[in-house]
């Protein structure tokens, strides 16, 4: 987009960016009063994954049209995969999209104002420097990076420019979450003394691509380009389809599932990482050739890095082999749970009178009451696309317009990566993890982190 049409928005962006749910910032009438063809936000895909077509599409397939964006190109460097989605957007948009074999072509061409960027876990932070050298807004999905070196490089660039940046935790923008901030920050919770999360499932082919393995062919993509700055390694057909399964294109559960649920408490408490990690685990079902476990446990010590009495317990567990895929998170304090599976603040657990009456002292429990519902379905039923996800996107291309900041800044996937990372250096080392802060770098042993 150019200066003078970004300069444009800016002046009539005259209003923040609530939740979707809440007051929008502009209504559907306002955009088109103001806004032309010209001005036009054009976007595009850096990979046409499952999680693009399935979740990115429908969500702005939702609100492409009141807020003005438009979807002009597909970068994949798969030929199989650009030529679907350049198909798949063409039937969607109803105009033709050009499909660039690589994210240089498309960033050369000027194609685009803004990206979605859905590849390989490795690669989040190093698209995301690209999309943002090249002068785009982006989208990106997480874990946001799983190297240190990677976070630091992308928060650096980032940082350094004017770009609008939303991580895909897509909790930040359900009315739940911030009410469950705000009444953690309010101080009527109490202190925090321990948090559970959990995300359990059953499906054998979770993360696997059994019938895309027979089709995908070494000379019909560029193994050079999907390795990035990973160590040389010989084609493997699996590693490009199935990389969540493989270290290190993927870190598995922590930079998947975990990644979301950190998340909230490095937002409701503000502290920005673990003081230290111990994990364990193992492959105890799926046999399949994976090297990433399929079962494992993570306890995290939080607290100010200056005062180690006080803090608390966050354990994350995961298993692949029993489950419902219902996540957990569960908030404790002397008084109560603050349930985000229920959304409900109760006196479960609290200090109760019997107790409190044996050691003098006084009753401590939570009034029982209902945080805000979560966000219901944004996305209408020939779209698709989850709630939350609807509603973080659309906060996205609200920020492109008004240019503030959105509801995952950079900075929320720096620091839920810092964690990951730590998960992962005490799980593959069998040492407890710890950060240094001065260095911004992940130690064990003693010793930097080094994959």
């Amino acid at each position: 987009m150019s200066s003078s049409r970004r300069d444009f928005i800016k002046k009539t962006a005259l209003t923040g960016t609530g939740l979707y749910l809440g007051a929008h910032a502009f209504s559907a009438r306002s955009y088109r009063n103001i806004l032309g063809a010209n001005d036009r936000v054009r976007v595009g895909a850096v990979g046409f994954s499952d999680r693009h077509r399935l979740s990115h599409a429908p969500c702005f397939l939702h609100h492409h049209k009141e807020l003005n964006f438009d979807f002009v190109a597909v970068s994949d460097i798969w030929k199989q995969r650009r030529e679907e989605g350049a198909a798949f957007w063409r039937g969607k948009m109803g105009h033709d999209i050009v499909a660039c074999r690589n994210n240089e072509e498309m960033y050369d061409k000027k194609l685009v104002d803004a990206v979605f960027i859905g590849t390989a876990d490795f690669q989040h932070a190093l698209h995301a420097i690209e999309a943002v050298r090249a002068g785009c807004d982006a989208y990106v999905e997480k874990p946001f990076a799983e190297t240190m070196q990677d976070n630091r490089a992308a928060l650096k660039v980032i940082k350094a420019s004017d770009r609008v940046i939303q991580i895909g935790s897509q909790r930040r923008s359900g009315n739940n979450y911030h009410a469950a901030n705000e009444f953690i920050r309010s101080g009527k919770f109490g202190p925090i003394t321990m948090v559970e999360l959990t995300w359990n499932v059953n499906q054998p082919g979770r993360w696997r691509r059994p019938a895309l393995l027979k089709q995908l062919k070494e000379e019909d993509t560029d193994w050079a380009r999907f390795l990035m700055n990973r160590p040389k390694d010989r084609y493997d057909a699996r590693k490009y389809l199935e990389y969540r399964l493989f270290w290190p294109y993927s870190s598995g559960m922590p930079g998947q599932w975990m990644s979301h649920q950190i998340d909230t408490v490095h937002w409701f408490t503000g502290l920005h990482h673990p003081r230290s990690v111990v994990a364990n685990g193992g492959i105890y079902m799926w046999k399949d050739g994976r090297k990433n476990w399929d079962t494992m446990t993570a306890v995290f010590d939080y607290g100010p890095a200056n005062d180690p009495t006080s803090g608390f317990q966050v354990t994350f567990a995961s298993r692949m082999h029993n489950g419902d895929e219902n996540p957990a998170e569960i908030y404790y304090s002397n008084g109560g749970e603050l349930n985000l599976i229920t959304n409900t603040v109760s006196p479960r657990g609290g200090l109760n009178k019997r107790f409190a009456d044996e050691m003098g002292m006084q009753p401590n429990l939570l009034p029982a009451q209902s945080l805000a519902v979560a966000a219901p379905a944004v996305a209408s039923a020939n779209t698709g696309g989850d709630a939350l996800t609807s509603a973080h996107v659309r906060n996205w291309m609200e920020c492109i317009r008004s240019r503030q900041e959105t509801h995952a800044p950079v900075e929320a996937g720096y620091h839920h990566s810092i964690a990951t990372i730590m998960t992962n250096a005490a799980a593959r080392t069998g040492y407890k993890a710890v950060f240094d802060e001065a260095r911004q770098e992940v130690l064990v042993n003693g010793k930097v982190f080094v994959y």
